[in-house]
């Protein structure tokens, strides 16, 4: 048995963490290279360089704001000149890549001057003091060719320095039993990472070298000593085993018989293998980097999983962010808060998101800064503290004076009509009987609108009334529906719906709430209400027949308000359900 050598897949343990015999740093991975061993995987595996990249531009977003840039101005400005978004990407790229990332505090006069991306692999850890604590890093542009006398940077760890040099903060998780060095998270998944690059490297050579099969190598010339089979096959191993094992032998002998022989062992079935070696390595990588989704990173998967369908893109988003993003960007702002409280520098950060709005969850969020904490996005800028009170307070309640004669599901195929009747009424030149109409933006109760009109002293309004449940929808539908309040239309569409019910746009965007309401997929309506009020004409409001009467003699009068059919429409039925009509094209 002796004879005989298996040769064994490698196996890709966690890093070995050794503390240097020869100097004050310590060691990371076997040969104080793994860092480098990480790049490559992410340099040559496909799959793992997609997810990486994806998931690194996820955390960093849009890059970093504050809740209350609005409130701290200056030290808003102050944080913003300290640290530059592409030091910024450069950190939420390590910090995924190598399972730590490192950042340069400089000083004057005892203050941070800036905050500059450090990379990672070129520092190793100093040796722990007595308490525990890593006082400095030292630096080395090629760890795997320092040479034994060269000597290395040591630079002071945060807060461990005389706050005139620089220092080094190195952003990086608790884990249980590692405290130098941090292991990445999808450690789990890296064998994979190398397989793939291995299968590529293979197929590539395969196709290159013939579509040679496995071979075994018998030594015909005698058995040699063990010390001499070990050295035969450590070379043989070297210049024939891997993804990129050279194609010919040379073989040595003395005779025909001494002469070595190759046995070719072809593979059956190589196609269907490779392929589901290839599969088997997408498939852990996608799971050891806990990807909710692979169309999130812009990966496209072979079918199954949550495929096209919005809703489940919407929750393998939700998920994803909030499982594994958040905890990324938050390690980051705690990092940036620690640093920043040198300057005595106080904000709320957050990360701006990438994700569309649509795929956000805003329905249990209370107030503009809850949003942005759950999004990403900033509302404070432009939003109203409590969202539909800007427009509510534009509402009006009328007077007993006043009898609804006319109630309507509004329909907007009318509204070219509507606009140019009002246009023919503005320039008759008879004013005893009919008065030119008013309009204002203001949004003060009671002001005249386009739609309001006094004819021979008998007076018409037409006011908007929101309508459907009170309960079960997002803030602003709740609201509206329980204030119970008459809206000029004026006042209705010259009210931005992100100042008042942010988001729920198509893709977040601006939108008009004649048109639609509280947004995409809302359930609710707008109701078109005409009202009359006799100053020289006596009617009696408590009379049954009031509302009747009224109503002939508006139409005596010719009073008629058209509005166009989606005002009337719940968008929940509208195409698309209120998205706009672009939308999913």
């Amino acid at each position: 048995m002796s004879n005989i050598h298996i040769l064994n897949l490698s196996a890709y343990t966690s890093p070995q963490i050794n503390e240097s015999k020869k100097g004050e740093y310590v060691e990371y991975g076997a040969d104080n290279n793994y860092f480098q061993f990480l790049i490559d995987r992410y340099l040559y595996s496909t799959t793992n360089n997609a997810i990486i990249s994806g998931c690194s531009n996820m955390i960093y977003g849009k890059g970093i704001s504050a809740l209350d840039a609005n409130k701290k101005p200056d030290e808003y400005a102050k944080m913003l000149s300290l640290i530059k978004p592409n030091a910024l990407r450069k950190v939420a790229l390590e910090r995924k890549l190598l399972g730590m990332a490192a950042m340069q505090i400089g000083y004057d006069k005892g203050q941070v001057s800036f905050i500059e991306h450090f990379p990672m692999h070129t520092l190793r850890a100093e040796k722990c003091n007595d308490k525990g604590e890593i006082e400095a890093w030292y630096y080395h542009p090629d760890w795997a060719n320092k040479k034994s006398s060269e000597e290395v940077k040591r630079i002071p760890a945060f807060g461990f320095g005389n706050k005139k040099d620089v220092e080094i903060y190195v952003v990086k998780p608790y884990i249980s039993g590692y405290h130098y060095y941090t292991p990445i998270d999808y450690s789990g998944a890296l064998p994979y990472a190398k397989l793939e690059e291995e299968i590529s490297d293979y197929l590539i050579n395969d196709v290159m070298n013939g579509f040679s099969g496995t071979k075994v190598i018998n030594f015909n010339n005698g058995v040699p000593p063990e010390e001499k089979r070990e050295e035969i096959v450590s070379k043989a191993k070297a210049k024939l085993t891997g993804s990129k094992g050279d194609k010919v032998i040379f073989g040595f002998a003395s005779s025909k018989e001494h002469s070595t022989e190759v046995i070719d062992i072809p593979l059956n079935d190589a196609p269907a293998h490779y392929e589901y070696l290839s599969n088997e390595c997408f498939e852990k990588l996608v799971v050891g980097h806990r990807v909710t989704s692979p169309m999130l990173l812009g990966v496209r998967d072979k079918g199954g999983g949550f495929s096209n369908n919005a809703d489940e893109i919407k929750t393998a988003t939700l998920l994803y962010d909030n499982l594994v993003i958040k905890p990324y960007q938050l390690e980051i702002i705690e990092a940036l808060d620690e640093i920043l409280a040198v300057n005595n520098i106080k904000l709320k950060l957050y990360f701006k998101t990438i994700q569309p709005l649509e795929f956000t969850d805003l329905e249990n969020a209370q107030t503009a800064e809850q949003v942005a904490e759950e999004t990403g996005v900033n509302l404070s800028a432009h939003t109203h503290p409590d969202l539909a009170n800007s427009l509510i307070e534009k509402g009006e309640v009328l007077g007993k004076e006043w009898i609804l004669i006319d109630e309507n599901e509004v329909d907007y195929e009318l509204e070219a009509e509507l606009d140019e009747e009002i246009e023919k009424l503005n320039k008759k030149k008879k004013l005893s009987f009919i008065e030119k109409f008013a309009s204002t933006i203001t949004g003060r109760p009671n002001a005249k609108s386009e739609q309001d009109k006094n004819i021979d002293g008998v007076r018409f309004i037409t006011r908007y009334k929101y309508s459907g449940d009170k309960v079960g929808e997002r803030e602003f539908c709740n609201k509206m529906v329980s204030a119970d309040k008459l809206y000029r239309k004026e006042d209705i569409e010259n009210t931005k719906s992100n100042d008042v019910n942010f988001g729920q746009g198509h893709n977040g965007e601006n939108y008009n709430l004649f048109l639609y309401k509280g947004g995409v997929n809302c359930k609710h309506k707008w109701l078109r209400q005409t009202y009359v009020s006799f100053d020289n004409v006596k009617i009696d409001v408590t009379n049954p027949n009031a509302t009747q009467i009224s109503t002939n003699k508006a139409e005596k009068y010719g009073y008629r308000v058209r509005n166009p059919k989606e005002v009337a429409m719940i968008p929940f039925d509208m195409p698309n359900n209120g998205h706009h009509p672009n939308y999913n094209k």
